[in-house]
Protein backbone atom coordinates (compact mmCIF):
# COMPACT_ATOMS: atom_id res chain seq x y z
CA UNK A 1 0.00 0.00 0.00
CA UNK A 2 1.38 3.59 -0.62
CA UNK A 3 2.07 5.62 2.42
CA UNK A 4 0.18 8.90 3.08
CA UNK A 5 1.33 12.37 1.56
CA UNK A 6 2.90 14.54 3.84
CA UNK A 7 2.79 17.95 2.56
CA UNK A 8 3.08 19.12 -0.60
CA UNK A 9 4.30 15.87 -1.76
CA UNK A 10 2.82 13.49 -3.93
CA UNK A 11 2.75 10.07 -5.35
CA UNK A 12 2.04 9.86 -9.04
CA UNK A 13 1.92 7.11 -11.50
CA UNK A 14 3.18 7.94 -14.93
CA UNK A 15 2.67 5.87 -18.18
CA UNK A 16 3.79 5.41 -21.15
CA UNK A 17 2.26 7.20 -24.32
CA UNK A 18 3.70 4.93 -27.37
CA UNK A 19 3.25 1.92 -25.98
CA UNK A 20 -0.75 2.12 -26.00
CA UNK A 21 -0.54 3.85 -29.71
CA UNK A 22 1.51 0.45 -30.24
CA UNK A 23 -1.46 -2.35 -29.89
CA UNK A 24 0.89 -4.50 -27.91
CA UNK A 25 -0.38 -5.94 -25.00
CA UNK A 26 0.29 -5.04 -21.05
CA UNK A 27 1.69 -1.02 -20.52
CA UNK A 28 5.12 0.28 -18.88
CA UNK A 29 4.20 2.39 -15.68
CA UNK A 30 6.34 3.66 -13.00
CA UNK A 31 5.43 5.48 -9.78
CA UNK A 32 7.41 8.53 -8.60
CA UNK A 33 6.51 11.68 -6.49
CA UNK A 34 6.13 15.29 -6.99
CA UNK A 35 6.22 18.43 -4.99
CA UNK A 36 2.96 19.93 -5.52
CA UNK A 37 3.46 23.00 -4.63
CA UNK A 38 6.76 23.77 -7.25
CA UNK A 39 4.98 21.52 -10.24
CA UNK A 40 1.57 22.16 -10.37
CA UNK A 41 1.13 20.60 -14.27
CA UNK A 42 1.13 17.21 -15.10
CA UNK A 43 4.59 14.99 -15.42
CA UNK A 44 6.52 14.36 -18.88
CA UNK A 45 9.63 12.32 -18.13
CA UNK A 46 11.44 9.68 -20.62
CA UNK A 47 11.86 6.39 -19.01
CA UNK A 48 13.00 3.11 -20.28
CA UNK A 49 9.85 1.15 -21.72
CA UNK A 50 11.19 -2.78 -21.42
CA UNK A 51 8.64 -3.93 -23.93
CA UNK A 52 9.29 -1.67 -26.44
CA UNK A 53 13.30 -2.06 -25.29
CA UNK A 54 13.71 2.35 -25.34
CA UNK A 55 13.32 5.35 -24.04
CA UNK A 56 10.19 6.64 -24.03
CA UNK A 57 7.91 9.47 -23.09
CA UNK A 58 5.76 8.72 -20.17
CA UNK A 59 2.88 10.96 -18.83
CA UNK A 60 1.38 11.61 -15.35
CA UNK A 61 -2.20 9.68 -14.90
CA UNK A 62 -5.31 10.94 -12.77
Amino acid sequence: MAKKAKGNRVQVILECTEHKDSGMSGTSRYITTKNRKNTTGRLELKKFNPVLKRVTVHKEIK
